[in-house]
């Protein structure tokens, strides 16, 4: 099976590298914007893709003729995304119109990711069938990129997510497991939101889903998260706890107190029911996962947090 995986240099692109690239019943194409991030370079080629340029999207797959595309390219911070619109649409929303286009003219499948921001937070946990409704900006742009799908006569999955956590090499963009694991190395104070519930997801059992998911050939909508639904608050709790960090500077504050730019969803989390019985997905616990990333983190000192 021939694989284009866009968003290569971010951590769930970086993953599923490491589990493609030596597997040999794949052949893996690994696009990105600029240069290669990862330091292992063997058993896949890497190109440079700006996937926001519609011409050069369609001039490199149709080139490649993949079986399957793997689309983890993604403005996600989401409170840039309430400043910038246009780069947002660019990215989360255009993007995803350029890779349905070419996966309809050469037979592709394309696997998209999406998020629990889609939905308020009034009544989560949530199943593939509840109904949207998107309180920012990056809610609002990752439920169009669905639509561009929906509307789409390509062959199409969207496994949506939640707080996706790991570590990888030279990221542009942090996630909470690892700064929480920083900021506690530094001593430092912390005052964390006790009233936002999510599911984390560790980026490998994300991959797993991607490529369970161009295995098996499952078309629709797919919840893909952790196992545990948690304030964030009890996230970072339980990231000392298992560390044995002390918990003495660590405080709560409210989602109104800390007046974050855009509007978060209260409680997600997501009901897998669906994913676990089609998929096979099958997460790991938030502690099992935290023994992952600190066998990762001891065993690669020059992975930067």
């Amino acid at each position: 099976m021939k694989i284009l995986l866009t968003g290569s240099n971010g951590l769930l692109g970086q993953k599923i590298i490491h589990k493609l690239r030596t597997d040999n019943n794949f052949e893996l194409i690994a696009t990105s914007k600029g240069d290669n991030r990862v330091s292992e370079n063997n058993g896949y080629l890497y190109l440079s893709l700006d996937v926001t340029r519609r011409k050069k999207v369609e001039e490199v797959i149709i080139n490649i003729n993949p079986d399957v595309i793997i689309n983890t390219a993604a403005m996600t911070n989401v409170d840039l995304c309430e400043d910038q619109h246009e780069k947002c649409d660019d990215l989360n929303i255009n993007a995803v119109k350029y890779l349905s286009d070419v996966s309809e003219k050469i037979n592709a499948h394309l696997i998209h990711i999406s998020t629990d921001f889609i939905f308020d937070g009034n009544s989560g946990p949530y199943t593939e069938d509840d109904t949207p409704n998107p309180l920012s900006y990056y809610g609002l742009s990752k439920l169009k990129s669905e639509k561009v799908l929906l509307d789409s006569s390509c062959k199409w999955t969207i496994l949506r997510t939640i707080v996706v956590f790991g570590v990888a090499e030279n990221l542009s963009k942090g996630n909470i497991v690892t700064w929480a694991i920083g900021e506690f190395e530094k001593g430092g104070s912390l005052k964390i939101i006790d009233d936002q519930y999510r599911s984390p997801t560790l980026a490998e059992d994300l991959a797993d889903a991607c490529i369970l998911t161009a295995i098996k050939k499952e078309y629709g909508i797919f919840n893909i998260s952790g196992k545990d639904i948690m304030s964030v608050y009890e996230l970072v709790e339980r990231i000392a706890l298992f560390y044995r960090y002390s918990t003495k500077k660590l405080s709560r504050i409210s989602t109104e107190a800390l007046n974050q730019k855009a509007e978060r969803p209260k409680k997600t989390g997501f009901i897998l029911d669906k994913s676990r019985s089609i998929l096979g997905y099958d997460p790991k616990s938030f502690e099992e996962s935290l023994e992952i990333i600190c066998c990762q983190l001891n065993n690669n000192k020059n992975i930067k947090q």
